[in-house]
């Protein structure tokens, strides 16, 4: 019999309800799935549970959390068929992001999933999430980290949070889905990754960086920018107009951005459009910003860039070296590499 191992780091999946509201409560969700018959049906996998202490809501979610889900794969890799990672959906993406940097040599299904309504609720989206997140697991080779959430299987690094009460909560805008599921299960092998089943997999510590995010706007003052790039900031996401655009008559604006880069600083662009990428040097106002020293994000999530800032940071010193693999395709986080 296959086996998968689930894994509950919390989230509205799994909640109680309290005073203030839903909440994370230990031993929960194992009595809740208990009362699921279709879990212990003939043709479903055995499965074991693990859940952390304590369970977290997702908006405590760190990199110090990553880090435990990726061991705790690695220490029962050759144990499953498939892991299952129970996970709140506010931060849901930024660990589907950082997850695949993280697991090198990944050659099984690691599928998050989680729900909009908890599971104790009698309407939830939480019992098919979950049931099928665990036949994804073990009836598929899927070698990534994904999302699977509202019918549609998802990159974990191309995938972002697009609504907060919508049963369809994440898209991959820039990536077509992997699978979609309704009366069949489709599962489109052929936009995988390969894996390299040469490789043993091996977990890679990624460690809180100084890294943090930065969205234009008409008539942004360029000394709050200048206090945000200060150190110890190391890394800073530019979220741009567009193809990564900007003000680009602002010349204080444009001397503050060239400052940053020349004392060491990455600045990244990523476009604050859904879809699409960053093509900066398509129009003047892109343009200045390359002049300045700006890094095309190319068409990665802005949870994927910064997760791929934190893990670039946390292995390498050379900043040269650390711009050369923001525009280089790593894990299946961009499509297209500009120069």
């Amino acid at each position: 019999m296959k086996k998968v191992c689930i894994i509950n780091t919390g989230g509205t999946f799994g909640m109680d309800r309290g005073q203030r509201g839903y909440r994370p409560v230990p031993g929960f969700l194992e009595r809740q799935l208990k009362k699921i018959d279709e879990l212990y049906r003939e043709g479903m996998p055995d499965f074991d549970l693990v859940e952390y202490d304590p369970v977290i809501d997702s908006s405590n979610m760190t990199p110090g959390h990553w880090l435990q889900i990726a061991t705790d794969i690695s220490n029962r890799y050759n144990a499953y068929d498939g892991f299952v990672v129970i996970h709140g959906t506010d931060t849901m993406a930024h660990t589907a992001s950082a997850l695949p940097f993280m697991l090198k040599g990944l050659n099984k299904p690691v599928i998050l999933t989680g729900s909009q309504i908890p599971l104790l609720e009698i309407r939830n989206d939480a019992r098919e999430n979950l049931i099928t997140a665990i036949q994804l697991a073990v009836e598929y080779h899927i070698p990534e980290v994904c999302i699977f959430f509202g019918n549609r299987l998802l990159r974990g690094c191309r995938s972002t949070k697009v609504s907060a009460t919508s049963f369809a909560a994440f898209d991959s805008p820039n990536y077509a889905p992997l699978g979609t599921v309704g009366t069949n299960i489709n599962v489109y092998t052929h936009r995988f990754r390969a894996a390299d089943k040469t490789v043993a997999l091996e977990v890679v510590p990624i460690h809180a960086q100084s890294v943090a995010t930065f969205r234009l706007f008409p008539g942004v003052n360029p000394e709050v920018l200048d206090n945000v790039l200060r150190q110890p900031l190391v890394a800073l996401i530019l979220e741009t107009y567009g193809v990564g655009n900007g003000p680009s008559c602002d010349q204080r604006l444009l001397d503050v951005l060239e400052s940053a880069s020349q004392r060491g600083a990455v600045v990244v662009s990523c476009t604050q459009c859904q879809h699409g990428s960053v093509q900066q040097q398509n129009y003047d106002a892109g343009s200045a910003f390359f002049d300045a020293g700006v890094i095309s994000g190319n068409d990665m999530t802005i949870e994927a860039a910064m997760a791929k800032l934190q893990y670039l940071f946390t292995i390498h010193d050379d900043v040269e070296l650390i711009k050369e693999q923001i525009v280089t395709n790593l894990v299946g986080e961009l499509t297209v590499e500009f120069d």
